[in-house]
């Protein structure tokens, strides 16, 4: 007997194959093919849209006659009448050029006709969205990127990571790929999708992330989703951002008058966009958009230029108009490199609904049908509604048949053997050794690079040795390291050992155990960096790197307990030892004394901030992630922050077994995280922290709360929101109670891309508060005004930011210089 899953495939595929086929190619006068051309059975909402070659294919249920609209901007809409049997039907079409005509609006003499047109489509974009608020539909989509005379070193590395891809030219296709899904959708940001077939060039396992929710860009909503908030150009406040040209008329087959409208943008460096958008007159409906916007005015400069394209279809039936076909078409390139490609995007079969159950939208947006990626090419030759261009089969054919090559031991094996040799010069940088076709590495980082200074150890080195071993069906690995590090003024060694695994992808458990011996920062944070120190210390002898030794084995584990509830669980036993300063050297020769090593008394060289105990600490932290939203894919399940909610953790930590009663304690702590998006103005993080010690009187200080201050005026981070940015390192640290704000607005450029000469920066303006309170202290607060994403071209990785602290008064103030790049270093 028949399962009911294998009785409704067959079905599926009974359907689908019953389906006849109208196929062919339209072009225009002159025999040049049309791309994009919308395509749809009359008063249906079955469509598809032309390749780059202007071929299509359009599946039609039952076989008779069949009205074929065929509707492309600048050209006169064609009908086709199609007698359709069970064998495809060629059908081969020639579009006339449009005749525009300015004759069919009566003009005001006192206002832009464009102006009048615009404020009716704002007038009336409620009632027209409406109409589509709530439906299901089929979904197909292809994406195309491809790789133009890619270089063959960049910044003096070898660039051939596509080498076996790429034709002559060092051109050619890097990314295909395409899904069929069926979705369930309900305005504003309500969706089901469930993928029923996915396909990547080169991957057999291969899971698209083409879906329909990141690529909902509805102009009917003032915002149109990118980077940052883009305006639509019938936004409710569109004419701040818009001056319009009413550049004609025409009429659609049912003699439905349609305006055209150019879009201006009244200031080139905000997030608006130019081109065309096409309105339906009386009912003020969209026909179509074609809109271009840079990717500087998203905020993206490696994006050169994107074109949005979306053409919509009339249903004399239902008396809606339907968004059928979207294609999103990008420019890009940085340091030589520079791509271009294509989405195509095909809605059709729309059921449209009043209301829908209560159940039917879950935190769970996206999900695969069993074996969507065994999807054999018959399969896609019958369901798919665009056809491949010769390019894109050709590159299914190659990267299949290099695939394989790909994956044999034989290839792999040959591969790790170019890198596997050994060179002298390894010792000092570093090695790896890798078994591609067993999935495993062992590598060994060498003491050349990254090399620290601090004045407890003095010039440090380090390296390590680890093995790695990946699972690429369950996204698991294990990995085994060991780590050592050397002071030379100290002349000391200590070493490290972890041990982690990964057990799957889907709620992401992880079990670590490390210990070992090494050097910490009081602060666990680690607010200081070893670069920004080293720099700090031997060119202005400010060693604010304080440092004891900690001698530990700890054991951890994490795992997503429920969607949105993650669970953090530690135990760690610690010997700490105090340490001192072992040198005072430093490039810069001055007569300035390195403080001590004692965060507490700076000038006191003998006394330490600590004597030598033992103790045991256990931790568990629980985070809460509200109304969190997930992709359900084979490979593992995706995450989406909701950002109507905040994430919430909750802590508890305990210590035992202590030396001395007296360093043991109890500690509750609760932060709240907020980001929110403005509208176009940008978005506002808020972080708020605090806690509070249980019997903690007498503890270690390296148990206190310490803040991550700053002293050294360099800045590493997107956001300041865990940082007070003119405070001392340990000069608020408490075995009491405390509360933290931190806030930060980044307009993302609204205000900045207004303001005469400082728009061409391209920048954001950003706004901060910071306050601290504990015990027996006035509060500490911080103002801050800077700007972000500065830079040089493209490269925007600079942030400088002016800082006033508060405390019973005026305490000071300083320019804190923001380097994004040194997260990447450290």
């Amino acid at each position: 007997m028949l399962s009911k899953k294998t009785l409704a495939l067959l079905c599926f595929l009974v359907t689908f194959g019953a389906l006849a086929q109208i196929k062919g190619t339209v072009t225009d006068a002159n025999g040049k093919p049309l791309p994009f051309v919308n395509i749809f059975e009359e008063n249906t909402y079955n469509g598809t849209t032309t390749n780059d070659l202007g071929k299509f294919e359009l599946n039609v249920k039952t076989p008779g006659t069949h009205k074929i609209i065929f509707q492309y901007l600048g050209f006169k809409t064609a009908k086709q009448v199609v007698e359709v049997e069970k064998a495809p039907i060629v059908v081969d079409v020639v579009m006339q050029e449009e005749n525009i005509t300015l004759r069919e609006v009566v003009i005001n003499p006192k206002d832009n006709p464009a102006n009048e047109i615009i404020r009716n489509a704002i007038k009336n974009k409620k009632e027209n969205s409406e109409k589509t608020a709530r439906y299901k539909s089929d979904f197909y989509s292809r994406g195309i990127i491809r790789l133009k005379e890619a270089p063959k070193t960049i910044m003096g590395q070898k660039f051939d990571f596509f080498d076996e891809i790429l034709d002559s030219t060092r051109s050619g296709i890097i990314y295909l790929s395409e899904t069929v899904s069926r979705i369930t959708f309900q305005k504003p940001d309500k969706m089901k999708e469930v993928i029923v077939a996915s396909k990547v060039s080169g991957k057999d396992n291969g899971f698209s992330f083409n879906n329909a929710a990141s690529v909902n860009y509805d102009f009917y909503e003032n915002y149109l989703p990118f980077e940052v908030n883009v305006v639509s150009p019938i936004a409710d406040n569109a004419f701040n951002y818009y001056k319009y040209k009413f550049e004609g008329s025409f009429f659609t087959e049912n003699r439905q008058q349609i305006n055209k409208i150019k879009v201006i943008p009244r200031r080139e460096n905000e997030p608006v966009m130019e081109g065309y958008i096409y309105i339906v007159d009386d009912s003020y409906a969209i026909y179509a958009t074609d809109l271009s916007i840079k990717g500087k005015q998203m905020q993206v400069p490696i994006i050169d230029n994107l074109t949005l394209k979306q053409s919509f279809s009339y249903n004399t039936n239902s008396k809606i108009w339907v968004k059928n076909t979207q294609t999103l078409d990008f420019v890009a390139g940085m340091l030589s490199i520079k791509v271009n490609g294509r989405f195509t995007y095909v809605y059709s079969n729309f059921e449209f609904e009043t209301t829908f159950a209560k159940r039917t939208f879950t935190n769970q947006i996206l999900s695969f049908e069993e074996n969507a990626n065994k999807k054999e090419d018959s399969f896609w030759n019958t369901i798919r509604p665009v056809p491949l261009t010769e390019e894109e089969s050709t590159d299914y054919l190659k990267k299949d048949v290099l695939q394989t090559k790909k994956k044999s031991q034989k290839y792999l094996d040959s591969i790790d053997a170019k890198h596997n040799k050994f060179r002298p010069m390894d010792i000092l940088s570093g090695y790896s050794y890798k078994n591609s076709f067993k999935k495993w590495s062992v590598n060994y980082d060498g003491p050349l690079f990254f090399p620290s200074f601090n004045t407890v150890q003095g010039w440090r080195i380090n390296a390590g040795l680890s093995y790695f071993k990946r699972n690429e069906e369950k996204r698991s690995y294990t990995s085994i390291s060991t780590r050592f590090d050397y002071g030379f003024s100290e002349e000391k060694i200590r070493g490290t050992f972890n041990f982690a695994h990964k057990f799957n992808n889907i709620n992401n458990s992880l079990l670590s155990v490390n210990g070992g011996s090494m050097v910490s920062q009081f602060n666990r944070s680690n607010p200081i960096s070893n670069i920004v120190n080293s720099v700090s210390s031997l060119f202005f002898k400010n060693n604010f790197m304080k440092l004891y030794e900690n001698n530990f084995a700890a054991l951890c584990f994490e795992r997503e307990v429920v969607n949105g509830f993650h669970l953090y669980t530690n135990v760690e036993y610690s010997e700490r030892k105090p340490l001192y300063n072992t040198t005072d050297y430093s490039v810069v020769k001055s007569d300035d004394l390195y403080s001590s090593n004692n965060p507490l008394s700076p000038n006191d060289e003998t006394t330490a901030a600590l004597t030598k105990h033992n103790l045991v600490k256990a931790n568990v932290a629980m985070r809460f992630n509200f109304g969190q939203k997930y992709l359900s894919r084979p490979d593992g399940k995706y995450n989406i922050p909701n950002d109507d909610y905040p994430t919430v953790t909750l802590g508890f930590e305990k210590t035992m077994a202590a030396t001395d009663k007296a360093y043991e304690y109890d500690f509750v702590s609760a932060k709240v995280g907020y980001d929110v998006t403005l509208g176009n103005k940008g978005y506002l993080q808020l972080n708020l922290k605090g806690g509070k010690f249980f019997n903690a009187e007498n503890i270690s200080f390296v148990d206190y709360r310490h803040f991550n201050g700053n002293q050294t005026h360099i800045g590493q981070g997107d956001s300041y929101t865990n940082v007070f940015n003119l405070l001392p390192y340990y000069a608020a640290s408490t075995n009491d109670r405390f509360f933290e704000t931190h806030m930060e607005h980044n307009d993302k450029g609204y205000i900045m891309n207004k303001l005469p000469l400082l728009k061409y920066l391209q920048s954001q303006l950003i706004l901060g508060f910071h306050n601290l309170a504990i015990p027996d202290r006035k509060p500490y607060q911080e103002f801050s005004v800077g700007l972000d994403n500065l830079g040089f071209g493209k490269l925007k990785v600079l942030r400088v930011d002016y800082v006033r602290s508060y405390q019973n008064g005026y305490q000071g103030d300083g320019v804190i210089f923001g380097l994004k790049f040194l997260n990447v270093l450290e």
